[in-house]
């Protein structure tokens, strides 16, 4: 199925309004068999902006869509550079309280599987293991000619190579680890080719506008027809890729918990929305059951 490169959504006055009750959520977790399904709302905490929330990078960014990667070399040019000068900061994030709170649920037997549309990889730096990367992760590069796959540290380091005076200052880093950059700031920027064929390389990662892959979309259709219920952390659902995981379960009868500080397109689906940042909300939870989070976790993508 292709993601649609819906970058906006307006709330219906009709939707339910959000809460600050937990108990629902502690309610879930203490019977288990709970699958997790994560946004870039999880990830703020780290440092990393979301979407669309207060402050988000849409405000002030247009995410790339897979036709403007593909359709000539100068808008290549342009991710690159940008993306480049982001990974170096998004390579420093780390894990926070909500990232080391799933991980904690998973060990306690509590959670079925966590799907992530982020491509941070701070669900696996905080501990947790078999996470399904919907959208992919930016810490592997794939080739678009012949589907060679590296890891994204040796492309950072080819790039510092072929471009050692890049040093722009950016006006911000966005959740697809793309900084903001201006067309001056990006002219001259060298990009490098596959190492295997010479073809064209990309971030193994779903760009907007481009397909889900359908084996990773039935596997996750699989996850959640397996849970009891499904836990939603910090997405404002606006894009399909995972809403369609909301409305299956909410059609299957299983109950749909969303924490999340603003309205979701998925709220009507939801049993009950809690307005609460998710750190704060994860960590009082893992207390309620007696459940122990770690006070660390690793760094932010790890390599292929």
């Amino acid at each position: 199925m292709r993601m649609r490169p819906t970058l906006s959504w307006t709330p219906s006055g009709d939707l339910p309004p959000g809460t600050t009750d937990l108990a629902p959520v502690a309610d879930v977790l203490s019977t288990g068999g709970v699958l997790v399904l994560s946004g870039a709302g999880i990830s703020t905490e780290s440092g990393i902006p979301d979407y669309r929330g207060e402050g988000g990078s849409l405000s002030r960014h247009t995410p790339m869509t897979y036709q403007e990667f593909t359709a000539g070399a100068q808008a290549r040019r342009r991710y690159w550079a940008r993306s480049h000068l982001g990974w170096r900061s998004f390579g420093r994030a780390r894990p926070n309280a909500g990232h080391r709170a799933v991980a904690a649920f998973a060990r306690h037997g509590l959670l079925s599987g966590v799907i992530t549309q982020n491509v941070d990889g701070l669900h696996q730096a905080a501990g947790s293991e078999d996470v399904v990367e919907l959208h992919g992760t930016l810490a592997r590069v794939a080739c678009l000619s012949c589907g060679a796959l590296s890891p994204r540290r040796e492309l950072a380091q080819r790039l510092e190579e072929a471009n050692p005076v890049f040093e722009p200052v950016a006006a911000g880093i966005n959740p697809d680890g793309d900084a903001d950059l201006t067309d001056d700031q990006v002219a001259g920027f060298r990009v490098v080719p596959c190492t295997v064929c010479g073809g064209t390389l990309k971030p193994d990662v779903v760009f907007f506008g481009e397909p889900v892959p359908p084996q990773r979309v039935e596997h996750c259709r699989e996850l959640v027809r397996g849970a009891t219920s499904l836990l939603v952390l910090g997405s404002s659902l606006t894009v399909m890729s995972g809403l369609r995981f909301v409305r299956q379960a909410a059609q299957a009868g299983k109950p749909v918990l969303i924490v999340n500080r603003d309205q979701t397109r998925g709220d009507r689906h939801a049993l009950t929305r809690i307005s609460l940042p998710l750190g704060t909300a994860l960590s009082t939870v893992a207390h309620q059951l007696g459940v122990p989070v770690s006070r660390a976790g690793g760094g932010g993508p790890q390599p292929a």
